[in-house]
């Protein structure tokens, strides 16, 4: 956020989600890069997807891509529907 857009105040709650694997760890390692919270970090993702923007800059890609491969991150996109827990 720049200095110059006024802050926003909301309400935010706790919540209980399961997502995959490495995933999480990728998103977590971006986070801490970032120096933000992994709710920020979701928040941020979610409302630019939302407006079908990117939230993340071609150098920002390039750092995702590194963790991707560091945590073994496969998945695509296109295979967000398709996938099955283990159980």
């Amino acid at each position: 956020m720049t200095a110059s857009k006024n802050v926003i105040e909301i309400e935010r709650i706790q919540t209980g989600v399961r997502m995959e694997k490495r995933l999480l760890k990728v998103l977590k390692a971006l986070a801490e890069l970032k120096d933000m919270s992994l709710g920020d970090l979701l928040e941020g993702i979610v409302l630019h997807a939302f407006e079908g923007k990117s939230a993340f800059s071609p150098q920002t890609l390039k750092e995702i891509e590194k963790l991707k491969n560091i945590y073994g991150l496969t998945l695509r996109a296109s295979d967000s529907h398709h996938l099955k827990e283990r159980r």
